[in-house]
């Protein structure tokens, strides 16, 4: 018998309604729910258990259990978009709904210009007055955190940077990430350290939903991933939960007649400073949350990648290696999405030409038919794809740094910028150096980036 179809259309309400943490099992349980259709449940396990936690930590853990459930709601949301968003049980304050709007509206900016939607203002997460003045007469205590990272790696370049590079700081640190992927465990492994798997496991409903033509697209699952690892910090004794997001993260792509739309927002410095300052005064106030990697460019993070070769056989930052559901490359790169473009480039000004080479098995960069891909990054004639990618001052600058390289210059894409597109930015600078200083808002605590910032600068 044929499901019928997802009527969104008859949807008045997303309902939150309810989540629970097994100290005994390390199970977290998130209930979601349309209207009264059956209740939606995901689960997240949390490796360690059983966790014995003392009053103040386990006060601690429901505030980010709680944080979660309300993060991790996006993912069934966007499904229907419905008018009305209901939360169950003890009602939030104007804080934490003017966050979760912002997340909601600008996390979902891709979905939504993808679906035609305009989300502008829609989103409302209802708040009481009696919340707002428990909050104001209690922010979060301190939790008792020891000096220690959990550190998210995702498999690519950034998060190895940020690994070693608080290795060199003496920072002790735990390797984590959310998923099965074995591509992030053989990275993760690779560094030595020791490490942290934990799992996610949507609701086999939404994927029905999806199925029966529900809607679907991009969510911020950073900032997902990020609530996740927060709560993985009060259970695993952990005072700093780090990222490695770079400062062009916070710049989207400028789409005509619509305006900028970042792909990711929950990567930008916005994301991470409402949601850093909101750790502290919601969950705890001893709990960190900040990106290594902000005050730097792609092209910066790229040069101190290129420093070692210890993870050249070992990383990738090809997201259809990371897809939920589809075909995955046969090898590490598949050489012609936008991250595969992205990264060869970046890398071609600070590694010899063959070790790049070795890493993507071939020279994107002499191949003439992927001259729309790399049009994109440059923002030439399209718009900066929708994905983790440099901005399209950085991609300019790598392109011209290798139009003067004899190694580079002669390939086609390489003398094909030469030729076609360096002379309509005539009066652009292009140089590298500006780009690869260190610069902008960070969170990083100062006695920490004063310790990094003589290395990033080199």
């Amino acid at each position: 018998m044929t499901e019928p179809a997802f009527d969104r259309s008859r949807i008045a309400a997303f309902r939150f309604t309810r989540c629970s943490f097994d100290a005994q099992s390390g199970e977290v349980r998130l209930g979601y729910a349309f209207d009264d259709l059956p209740e939606l449940v995901e689960i997240v396990h949390f490796p360690g258990a059983p966790f014995t936690l003392d009053a103040a930590r386990a006060a601690a853990v429901e505030r980010a259990l709680r944080l979660l459930h309300l993060f991790a709601g996006v993912s069934y949301y966007k499904a229907a978009v419905p008018p009305t968003i209901e939360v169950e049980g003890a009602p939030i304050d104007a804080a934490t709904a003017s966050l979760l709007e912002l997340l909601y509206e600008n996390g979902l900016g891709e979905f939504a210009y993808r679906n035609g939607l305009d989300l502008r203002g829609r989103i409302r997460f209802p708040y009481a007055a009696a919340a707002d003045a428990d909050a104001t007469a209690a922010n979060a205590p301190a939790a008792g955190l020891r000096a220690h990272a959990l550190v998210a790696i995702g498999g690519g370049k950034d998060s190895l940077v940020s690994i070693e590079a608080l290795r060199r700081a003496g920072v002790a640190q735990t390797i984590s990430w959310i998923g099965a992927s074995p591509l992030i465990r053989a990275c993760a492994d690779r560094t030595g350290l020791p490490t942290l798997n934990i799992t996610r496991a949507l609701s086999p409903a939404l994927f029905e939903f999806n199925k029966r033509g529900a809607l679907n697209g991009h969510i911020p699952v950073t900032a997902i991933n990020s609530a996740i690892l927060a709560l993985a910090a009060l259970l695993a004794d952990a005072d700093a939960v780090v990222f490695s997001n770079e400062r062009s993260a916070s710049y989207g792509s400028l789409i005509p007649g619509t305006g900028e739309v970042n792909h990711q927002w929950s990567k930008s410095w916005e994301f991470e400073r409402r949601f850093a300052a909101h750790l502290r005064s919601h969950v705890a106030a001893d709990l960190d949350y900040y990106s290594l990697l902000r005050p730097l460019s792609e092209l910066a993070v790229a040069r101190q990648f290129a420093r070692t070769d210890h993870y050249d056989a070992w990383f990738s930052s090809c997201n259809r290696n990371f897809h939920i559901l589809g075909e995955r490359p046969a090898q590490r790169w598949c050489g012609a999405c936008p991250k595969c473009h992205f990264v060869f480039l970046a890398l071609a000004p600070f590694m010899p030409k063959p070790r790049l080479m070795a890493i993507f098995g071939r020279n994107l960069l002499d191949e003439p038919e992927q001259a729309p891909g790399f049009d994109a990054l440059l923002e030439y004639r399209d718009h900066k794809p929708f994905e983790c990618v440099g901005e399209g001052i950085e991609s300019r600058a790598a392109m011209a740094a290798l139009a003067a390289m004899p190694t580079w210059r002669e390939d086609a894409l390489v003398a094909r910028f030469a030729e076609e597109i360096r002379p309509q930015l005539a009066d652009t600078d292009l140089s590298l150096p500006p780009l690869l200083e260190p610069q902008g808002e960070h969170g990083i605590p100062p006695g920490l980036w004063s310790a990094l910032l003589e290395n990033f600068r080199s």
